[in-house]
């Protein structure tokens, strides 16, 4: 999934976007507010982790114009302040949840992944695709008598899938949703992984279709 963090303290950063990053996770990182509403602006994003104490201006005042303008990204704030009324306020201004630092990383991917899940209606890890099972958490694919152990950027992939049967991707967007600004990688490796899900999948009622010019979307037969 494809993460926005809104954090000056460039240590904290690369420890959270390294940490992010383990589990196949693509964090686009903002350092001040005007970098935050530039990346926000260009592309679609599945989380938000934002501080408040900015260069350039208060995290609160980010959260408010999002939620103004009925963006519905979900957004966890991580911030210094533990009273609790600044608390209520930041989940007043609809923040989905908060962390105080300093932050424990293991308890980060837990509140990650929690908000998703609210988010995207399911209240648990597992999901079910006509006769596929599927477990986000883990990232085990369940075809028949098999346990398939989805690689990171399968992982990722298939969720996008998952999430979203019968909606076409093209590969462009597929590659926004997948890497790093940084890396470097044609539309080639797109292929490449929905080859090998296309194997995981061979023998399931899902399958994965192309549609010529326009790009692939998960069927459930």
């Amino acid at each position: 999934m494809r993460f926005l963090l809104i954090e000056d303290n460039q240590k904290l950063a690369e420890a959270v976007m390294d940490r992010l990053g383990l589990d196949g996770h693509v964090v686009d990182h903002a350092a001040d507010l005007q970098t935050a509403w530039d990346f926000a602006a260009v592309s679609g994003y599945d989380l938000i982790l934002l501080d408040i104490n900015l260069p350039d201006g208060d995290g609160r005042s980010f959260l408010s114009r999002h939620r103004q303008a009925k963006m519905r990204t979900p957004v966890i704030v991580l911030t210094a302040r533990s009273e609790v009324s600044d608390r209520v306020g930041i989940l007043d201004l609809g923040a989905d949840d908060y962390m105080v630092k300093p932050i424990d990383f293991a308890e980060l991917e837990a509140r990650c992944r929690a908000v998703l899940r609210r988010r995207g209606g399911e209240a648990q890890n597992q999901i079910s695709l006509g006769n596929l099972g599927f477990d986000s958490h883990s990232g085990v694919l369940t075809n028949g008598d098999r346990d398939i152990q989805l690689r990171t950027r399968e992982l990722r992939l298939f969720e996008i899938f998952a999430k979203s049967p019968g909606q076409i991707f093209s590969k462009s967007a597929l590659v926004e949703r997948l890497i790093f600004h940084e890396d470097d990688i044609s539309e080639n490796a797109i292929e490449v992984y929905v080859g090998r899900l296309r194997r995981h999948l061979q023998g399931s009622s899902v399958r994965i279709t192309t549609l010529r010019g326009l790009g692939y979307k998960l069927e459930i037969a």
